[in-house]
């Protein structure tokens, strides 16, 4: 046995400290392996037969023929396939969406359904014989016509209220000294991560394994385990390497279809979709039709709001798109109305997406914030300020840190604002009209119990495990820091292991809680683990092994408004003769609590932002009305922003702490693009006098717009 005592030399803090990824050399190298990488004997390869239409019945299929063809193992469609449950509620509080549940009747929701898996030798094989698969359609009409205007539309709830109500709104628009009524409206878009979704699964002496790409572990096996009434103890997911989620790597069709067909052919089967694919099974961001009322007095002080938000769900789950939820939280007045309502139309259901609700919520107010300011004649910062809220305004509780002011201080400062001139179109460089705008920026700051263990080897060195998920966040090595500082010991000495349900239940990688919930859970470990070994515990070889569970001590967290803040300050560059828009620089600074490591936080937070950016000018998912599917369903026809379109984004933060977080962290991975986009079309405004309340900002709508035709 062997004694050791952590912390005998003082160390420099590891939290606070840039910090280079731990599995950046694996990751470069390719030594680290994603779902769609992992071998396996005997692997076979499934491939997904989407709808070709966009409502009806199957009548048939061919199968025949494709059972015929070189390689080809099994067809499984609604005729054969496991049955699955679906009667339960997930670990979000919600019902699964019955997309995951394939190949269970007949029916055909929107174009792009699964309604069979070919299962092959090898992927190739799989693709020619899936693309060769006649199936015959009772074709019904469609309906995908979205507008803001739908009788149809009612509220959802969600996971808050659909509509909050106060005060009098009529007669305090009545009241006030200046009104702005403004209708604002986003897009489809979508998440697009690097790495598509793939799964790969087997049975193992009784026992599920799946290897998948995913934001969390936990979170998958409890979907499983109740979709095909499995003990969860029977049921193990892995997911060590994922190359990027935003909120669409939860629970999916092809993992349920590669369990489905291991089952049936008691080997490995791997499932992995194409991007074309991932447009119809992924999820995205509901396009959405949001009305902003403002009723203020003449010095800019609120005295109504109202945000009316109407989204997509499709016809087989309910999704809402939260975009009012974001007035809740940055504005009050006397008279505060909220409503999130959604269409049911023939579409694939929407999903969380990077900052869902409010990253479209707050483009819709805060380019309403700007407008206001432009009428009553006060600086579009001075008017936020000046409407800054003591207490959540529809919740009534108090803030836990609202450092919103002092990053429109410091931001205002650095990005020079003071010497902007508020009337618009005045700054020209050459041929490129110039502008600055501003946004706020709010994302909530929440907590979920998890549970980590700590193990201290005889060799000086401790092993975290974790069942987090890094989606590319810099999660694991953020939790290395964390646990070496709670050790006192370099971050040499510590190894964190994540993304497997085996090592207990964990937060997601979801909401901007991940790795505040994580560090919280391994923080606990590893202070009662130093506490054992401070007292002289001599170490057997196995190692002394330390469990932590958060439940408790989250549920005994006081009632509070809980939030990272941020400001956004966008220059663009406006060519009046094609409609360009381009971002010359744009700068955030945010209050987002104590910052683990700043060198993935910067990289997390930039990444918003260029995101932000992307949404302004950019991301647009068409459908056709006629096939009722998308018009470019891959990144050739959907654009994003690339290097050239984002050549100086500088990111920063101010001292902001959480007193109730033992870390003292709040999330990061979400607020950078929440403000972006309207930071930018309040920019395209102060450099054309044009207000565009409709995104992407396009160069034909620039154009239109300068001809004085109405917003496209």
């Amino acid at each position: 046995m062997t004694t050791v005592t952590p912390g005998t030399v003082t160390h420099a803090p590891s939290v606070g400290t840039a910090h280079t990824r731990v599995e950046g050399r694996d990751k470069v190298t390719g030594a680290a392996r994603y779902a769609g990488e992992v071998p396996f004997d005997g692997l076979a390869h499934g491939w997904l037969v989407l709808s070709t239409v966009a409502r009806g019945r199957i009548r048939a299929l061919d199968t025949d023929t494709v059972l015929a063809m070189p390689g080809v193992l099994a067809v499984l469609d609604h005729r054969n396939a496991p049955r699955v449950d679906t009667d339960f509620t997930g670990l979000l509080g919600t019902r699964p969406d019955p997309t995951c549940a394939v190949f269970q009747h007949d029916r055909v929701p929107h174009l792009g359904w699964p309604v069979a898996l070919v299962v092959a030798e090898t992927p190739e094989q799989a693709r020619e014989a899936a693309e060769t698969l006649v199936v015959h359609y009772e074709q019904e009409p469609h309906d995908i016509d979205f507008t803001g205007e739908r009788a149809d539309a009612y509220p959802v709830d969600g996971h808050m209220p659909g509509v909050t109500e106060k005060g009098d709104l009529d007669a305090a628009l009545a009241a006030s000294a200046v009104v702005l009524d403004a209708e604002y409206t986003t897009p489809e878009e979508h998440h697009n991560p690097m790495e598509p979704h793939a799964a790969t699964a087997r049975w193992d002496d009784g026992r599920l394994e799946v290897i998948d790409s995913n934001q969390g572990a936990t979170w998958v096996v409890g979907e499983l385990a109740k979709l095909f009434s499995l003990d969860p103890a029977s049921v193990r997911v892995r997911s060590e390497h994922v190359g990027g989620g935003f909120g669409s790597k939860g629970p999916r069709a092809h993992q349920v279809a590669a369990v489905m067909a291991a089952t049936v052919l008691q080997r490995p089967v791997r499932v992995v979709l194409t991007r074309r694919q991932m447009f119809s099974l992924t999820g995205y961001r509901s396009p959405t039709t949001q009305r902003v009322r403002l009723g203020a007095d003449a010095d800019g002080r609120l005295r109504a709001l109202e945000h009316r938000s109407v989204s997509v769900t499709s016809t087989v789950h309910e999704f809402v798109e939260p975009s009012a939820v974001v007035a809740r939280v940055m504005y009050d007045a006397d008279a505060h109305h909220t409503a999130n309502r959604v269409v049911r139309l023939d579409v694939p259901t929407p999903t969380w997406m990077r900052a869902p609700g409010e990253a479209p919520g707050s483009f819709a107010l805060e380019a309403a914030f700007d407008e206001l300011a432009e009428q009553c004649g006060i600086d579009p910062i001075e008017l936020r300020l000046r409407n800054e809220p003591d207490k959540g305004p529809v919740s009534g509780l108090p803030f836990a840190g609202r450092n919103l002011a002092a990053c429109f201080r410091e931001g205002a400062r650095r990005f020079g604002w003071a010497d902007r001139d508020p009337r618009p179109g005045l700054r020209r460089d050459g041929r490129w009209l110039l502008g600055t705008g501003t946004a706020a920026a709010s994302f909530p700051s929440g907590a979920a119990p998890s549970t980590a263990t700590a193990t201290a080897h005889p060799d000086g060195t401790f092993t975290v495990r974790i069942a987090a998920a890094d989606i590319g966040t810099g999660a694991r090595t953020a939790l290395t820091l964390v646990a070496a500082d709670a050790l006192q010991v370099p971050p040499e000495r510590v190894r964190v292991r994540i993304g497997d349900s085996d090592f207990g239940p964990a937060m997601i990688a979801g909401g901007s809680m991940g790795t505040r919930s994580w560090s919280w859970a391994v923080r606990t470990a590893v202070g009662e683990l130093r506490e054992r070994l401070a007292l002289g515990a001599d170490i057997p070889a196995e190692g002394i092994t330390v469990r932590s569970d958060t439940t408790a001590a989250i549920g005994a967290l006081a009632p509070a408004e809980r939030h990272s803040f941020g400001a956004q300050f966008a220059e663009v560059a406006v060519d009046p003769a094609t409609g360009e828009v381009r971002v010359r620089r744009m700068l955030g600074v945010f209050a987002a609590g104590r910052i683990v490591n700043p060198l993935t936080a910067r990289n997390q937070l930039r990444g918003g932002m260029i995101w932000g950016i992307s949404m302004a000018l950019h991301e647009e998912a068409v459908r056709d009305r006629a096939s009722g599917g998308h018009v470019g369903a891959d990144l050739a026809g959907y654009h994003v922003a690339t290097h050239a379109d984002v050549p100086h984004v500088e990111a920063d933060w101010i001292e902001d702490t959480d007193p109730n977080d033992p870390v003292g962290i709040k999330g990061i991975g979400e607020i950078g693009i929440v403000g972006a986009a309207a930071a930018v079309a309040n920019a395209v405004w102060h450099a054309t006098g044009v207000r565009h309340r409709s995104l992407p900002i396009r160069p034909d709508r620039v154009l239109s717009a300068a001809a004085g035709a109405p917003d496209a």
